[in-house]
């Protein structure tokens, strides 16, 4: 049977996160980046003077750097014969962009990390890193530069628990519609709304509880929680209840009480993902739990 996000065309959360692939806006999000930072330095030069590169191997000018990098890229990325190499740059040039344009995802990674690990000018890999990392969190990669090397942010383990949390059963279908929209709001390439995502999926942890508890019975997550333990419903780890009741403080107006998390600009993809996360792991395991004890009466 489609779900709901089949039937409305929505990508999977495996898609929309960017792990096992690469759209073109992030594609070309990373070229521009090369551009800007390595290969516009060797604009309007023709030839490459490979004479300077052996008097100076190490480099001391912007120019000798390049030369340096391209020797690195030939020899130990491409792993092809140094007099391969083309001295006349654009033809250097073209061979790097169609590399980059055809090769498969996962290996534009692997060419974008070499370059910072072999380009001998470290300031200006760190600002390449650095913008790198906005292009990878603007397009909703899987991936960040963490010390000069890609490293993946968001697991196999976190989609599933996303994408298991989605799954419509009708009872759960409000639950499901904060989870959705919290994905939408976090996954919005044109303006992401990190603090409301953040609010609906703790919102759908709130739905829950209260669905479980009976809406007559509780109208907030704290008193669905409270319900819940004093009946023995299900089991729930007390550790867990804290954090889930700090972070719907965090969320609500309640008591008068605005938690300043809500107020900070600085909360991001990063803050609003492991909201989306852990709220819905913790719905799946509300989920089999509650079916252990419907299974059990």
């Amino acid at each position: 049977m489609e779900s709901f996000s089949q039937r409305q065309g929505i990508k999977p959360v495996i898609n929309i996160l960017q792990s096992d692939g690469m759209d073109e806006p992030l594609r070309n999000g990373l070229w521009s980046n090369l551009c800007i930072y390595y290969w516009d330095s060797l604009k309007g030069i023709k030839t490459i003077d490979f004479i300077s590169f052996k008097k100076h191997p190490y480099g001391i000018i912007p120019l000798d750097h390049m030369i340096y990098f391209l020797h690195q890229v030939w020899l130990h990325y491409f792993k092809l014969p140094i007099d391969d190499l083309p001295e006349y740059w654009p033809s250097v040039y073209t061979i790097l962009r169609n590399h980059f344009f055809n090769c498969k995802w996962n290996e534009v990674y692997d060419f974008i990390e070499f370059v910072v690990r072999v380009y001998p000018d470290n300031k200006k890999s760190e600002i390449f890193t650095e913008r790198c990392n906005y292009i990878l969190q603007r397009e909703l990669s899987a991936y960040r530069f963490v010390n000069y090397r890609i490293a993946r942010i968001t697991s196999e383990i976190e989609i599933n628990e996303i994408e298991e949390s989605l799954k419509i059963v009708e009872k759960f279908k409000p639950v499901s519609e904060h989870l959705e929209r919290a994905l939408s709001l976090l996954s919005d390439k044109e303006n992401p709304d990190y603090r409301n995502s953040i609010k609906e999926s703790i919102s759908a942890v709130e739905s829950i509880c209260i669905f479980i508890a009976g809406r007559e019975r509780a109208s907030s997550l704290g008193k669905a929680i409270q319900y819940i333990e004093k009946k023995s419903i299900v089991e729930i780890n007390p550790r867990l209840k804290d954090a889930l009741e700090k972070m719907y403080a965090y969320t609500n107006d309640a008591g008068g009480i605005r938690h300043a998390l809500l107020e900070e600009s600085s909360l991001d993809f990063e803050d609003a993902k492991f909201m989306l996360v852990s709220c819905s792991a913790f719905i799946n395991s509300l989920k089999v739990k509650l079916s252990k004890v419907k299974a059990d009466s």
